[in-house]
């Protein structure tokens, strides 16, 4: 049985593929994209729809997990395994992720707080400093890519 979270994710995920990146509902007008791990416990392939900040050449997203007290479960598979691949539009991209730090994590997440003022709400929750991931695109083709 899937839980409600997973229920919810899998119908962002097929809206997402059926309308070439757009989706509906809580995500209208956000930039999002399909980020792909791998468990870093279960070895499984997971797909997690993800809001994201354009930055130059690079994607960053943002562990927020709605302001929890806990990073999500892909920040744990990304720092176990940092290439993998991204879905954005309708492209497959492989990229490795790179945790950002100091002035740099901070200019970027006062950027997403700005566009998008959730994200400021998220980190007022939490006592952690919610994690900056850059998803930098490379060469090697995409593990797990393909929809």
């Amino acid at each position: 049985m899937t839980s409600p979270a997973d229920q919810f994710n899998q119908r962002n995920i097929d809206e997402f593929r059926a309308s070439h990146g757009r989706v509906g509902g809580n995500f209208a007008g956000a930039p999002l994209l399909l980020l792909h791990t791998v468990g870093a416990r279960t070895g499984q392939q997971r797909i997690n729809p993800v809001m994201y900040l354009a930055d130059g050449d690079r994607y960053l997203v943002f562990a927020s997990k709605a302001g929890s007290d806990s990073n999500p479960d892909w920040y744990w598979n990304l720092r176990a395994a940092p290439d993998t691949a991204i879905e954005v539009g309708d492209e497959t991209i492989a990229v490795r992720a790179t945790e950002l730090t100091g002035a740099e994590r901070d200019e970027k997440y006062r950027t997403q707080s700005e566009r998008f003022p959730g994200f400021a709400g998220y980190q007022q929750k939490t006592s952690r400093t919610i994690p900056v991931i850059a998803l930098t695109r490379r060469d090697a083709p995409a593990p797990g890519a393909g929809a």
